[in-house]
């Protein structure tokens, strides 16, 4: 049946839920908390793959590098999707989105050192600069530049775990006794048993209020089930340039999503930065995929 959508209309409806599940987390960081929602955004997300990828298993099949490459992955996802919405709850979306991508454009300069790499290195760091507002930060009636730094720190410890979940996720993807979506699930249940003490106790204070609790689930869903299980499903039929140059699109799509759901409105400088950060997405390019010798196929 997924053979019969096109690859782009998978990475289309990923580019929407990956920053509106985040969105409507922010909604919900007053009354459960930041790190309360990473907790249900991973708790749920392990819990609804659980049945349908049955990671214990996946960690019976997996060799041991497999189940050290799972674990890993699985702590870096708790980590990686707590900083993340403690950068959120500081900072606009379209900022952490755009720090996010940083790091792929810097996977690929490391990859391939080209000068059209360079350029659009260059082009991202312009236009995260001119994000972050670094004149604003430093004026003496400029924002709380405590929580400022506290949230960029945030946005680049996400954006660092970002490159990691790249790095471990293709090499998860390199081969094993089970699919991706199966092994995703292993790490997604790996990163619940990393997430518990993180965020439970915020978590717990909500389970009085069944609205609540809703809400954290379906945050889970948008966040984490709807699109990495798309992600896989395009991943699988595009090459991995294409799937790249994609991704041009979800700082936008973070900007969209931040006006209609946040009513972050973007300043005229702020689109330049996201428009500059898009550029310099689309305009790197990765190294190629190796090709398989016969053997490896058989």
């Amino acid at each position: 049946m997924s053979e019969a959508v096109p690859p782009y209309a998978w990475f289309g409806v990923s580019a929407v839920f990956h920053y509106l599940g985040p969105a409507f987390a922010v909604l919900l960081f007053p009354v459960v908390g930041v790190l309360g929602v990473a907790w249900f955004r991973i708790a749920s997300a392990a819990l609804v793959f659980a049945p349908i990828t049955k990671p214990w298993r996946t960690l019976k099949m997996s060799s041991n590098r497999e189940r050290v490459l799972l674990l890993a992955l699985g702590g870096c996802l708790a980590v990686m999707n707590s900083s993340f919405y403690l950068a959120l709850d500081r900072l606009p979306i379209s900022l952490v989105a755009a720090i996010e991508f940083l790091g792929t454009i810097g996977i690929a300069l490391w990859g391939l050192r080209t000068a059209r790499n360079y350029l659009a290195l260059a082009f991202a760091i312009i236009g995260v600069a001119l994000l972050i507002d670094v004149p604003s930060l430093l004026a003496e009636d400029g924002p709380d530049l405590t929580s400022d730094l506290l949230g960029l720190f945030c946005a680049v410890l996400n954006g660092s775990l970002f490159v990691l979940y790249i790095i471990l996720g293709h090499k998860i993807s390199e081969g094993g006794a089970s699919g991706g979506v199966e092994r995703l699930g292993a790490a997604m249940t790996a990163a619940f048993l990393f997430v518990m003490p993180i965020g439970f106790l915020q978590a717990l204070d909500a389970f009085g209020a069944p609205m609540l609790v809703l809400g954290g689930i379906g945050v889970g869903i948008c966040s984490s089930v709807i699109p990495y299980v798309c992600d896989q499903l395009a991943m699988a039929r595009l090459p991995r340039a294409s799937f790249a140059f994609l991704l041009a699109l979800l700082p936008a799509t973070a900007t969209v999503v931040g006006v209609i759901v946040l009513r972050q409105i973007p300043s005229a400088v702020d689109v330049l930065g996201v428009a500059l950060v898009m550029i310099g997405v689309a305009v790197h390019k990765p190294a190629p995929m190796a090709v398989p010798k016969d053997s490896e196929l058989q």
